[in-house]
């Protein structure tokens, strides 16, 4: 009789049964990733400008230039609420992601070299590291972006290129004059978006 009654129960108690069948673990949830349109937008818009950024941190290597630029699009593409504003506002933050690469690789260099030569840290603590004027220069670069595309073209031919305002004026095909006014303007513009990155003028 006792085996008739749980054959009995075993037969009309259906959801006892499946109520006793483990319950099956939930998927992981997947993380969202950067459209691929946008992505490519991304490194059209700004590729080339990262590229040469990192060619005068690494001194011109263009395989470790091109490592850290690629880096960077990973991670972008990992992260796509970072470049939520829209491609064309994301130049700030890919450069920043950049530069912290670009330093890491740096570090990692000098780890290495530190190793084989078997030297000390206290070695080269008064050494001179040339990213940092690199790195400030290109956060100066940043911030000029900000700046209006006459007024910028200005500051670069004068300042970053070593024209002269007679050589500037040629290049941009306006007269000496609109150089000396585009140069004063622009500088009085750049000063406050300086002071908001923390950096300051110093052409």
């Amino acid at each position: 009789m006792a085996i008739d009654a749980t054959a009995r129960a075993g037969t009309t108690s259906g959801d006892a049964r499946v109520s006793a069948v483990p319950a099956q673990p939930a998927a992981p949830a997947v993380r969202p990733t950067l459209d691929q349109d946008v992505l490519a937008e991304l490194y059209r818009l700004h590729g080339g400008y990262l590229l040469r950024a990192m060619l005068r941190v690494t001194s011109g290597d263009r395989g470790k230039a091109e490592d850290i630029v690629q880096e960077t699009l990973l991670r972008a593409w990992q992260n796509p609420a970072a470049v939520q504003r829209g491609p064309e506002h994301s130049r700030p933050w890919l450069f920043t992601v950049a530069r912290r690469i670009a330093i890491d690789h740096y570090r990692m260099q000098a780890a290495r070299a530190q190793e084989v030569a078997d030297e000390t840290p206290e070695d080269h603590a008064g050494a001179h590291d040339p990213y940092d004027e690199v790195l400030v220069a290109q956060d100066v670069a940043v911030a000029m972006a900000e700046l209006q595309p006459h007024h910028r073209d200005v500051l670069v031919e004068l300042h970053m290129k070593g024209r002269s305002m007679v050589e500037v004026a040629q290049v941009l095909g306006v007269p000496v004059g609109t150089v000396k006014s585009r140069s004063f303007y622009a500088v009085r513009a750049l000063r406050p978006i300086l002071e908001a990155h923390r950096l300051a003028w110093v052409g």
